[in-house]
């Protein structure tokens, strides 16, 4: 084999290996992300980037109430009136073979995800009534929002209820622009795919992010 092509064969070598290595960083450790909806004002603005953990997906490990989390966006929004008493989000059909799977949840081509703020764990009972959450029949206290912002029910059946099992309920800060929980019902362990651990981007507000 020619000097030439031997050198061209290792640097293309190299550069498939970086690559794997940074798509398996990125699915099970962690990434960067850029904010682009208003659903988490103002806790998190359009435009900012975000670190991302992907550790908690790795080891199958419940968010906790309180953290900001992104998740594969749900297939169903409903609108009125709960047509079922099943309260956990329906999704598309899983891909139906390898490639696909690694393009869809590795490369995240044609993958949408959402980013909220878990507010019910699993067993709880949420409650959504005049402008507050109730938890367990106790009224949920969110310094993050701002004052005198009220919490309304969007779909009948996703405003009072028990959150599943291995699922959580999660909302937007910006509640009245969020698409969340309240319209398509809770999110299954599996579709949770990382934790927000710090903003990197502006600089002055870099660090973690409540």
């Amino acid at each position: 084999m020619k000097p030439q092509v031997k050198e061209v064969l290792e640097w293309v070598y190299c550069i498939i290996i970086a690559v794997i290595l940074a798509l398996i960083f990125r699915y099970y450790i962690g990434t960067p992300t850029i904010v682009k909806q208003i659903s988490m004002n103002p806790t998190l603005e359009q435009n900012q980037r975000l670190w991302l953990n992907r550790w908690g997906r790795t080891t199958k490990t419940l968010p906790q109430r309180g953290d900001i989390i992104t998740f594969e966006a749900p297939a169903q929004i409903y609108t009125g009136k709960l047509k079922t008493t099943d309260v956990t989000a329906k999704f598309k059909e899983k891909p139906k073979n390898i490639f696909s799977s690694f393009m869809y949840y590795v490369v995240e081509v044609g993958k949408d995800s959402y980013i909220k703020r878990v507010i019910g764990l699993p067993g709880e009972h949420v409650k959504i009534e005049n402008g507050k959450v109730y938890i367990n029949d106790k009224e949920l206290e969110e310094p993050y929002l701002p004052d005198g912002l009220a919490t309304s029910a969007k779909v009948e059946g996703l405003d009072d209820f028990t959150v599943p099992e291995n699922t959580v309920f999660a909302m937007g800060d910006n509640r009245e622009h969020s698409t969340d929980c309240r319209e398509f019902g809770c999110i299954p362990l599996e579709k949770i795919e990382s934790k927000v651990a710090i903003r990197i981007w502006p600089l002055n507000l870099w660090g973690k992010v409540e």
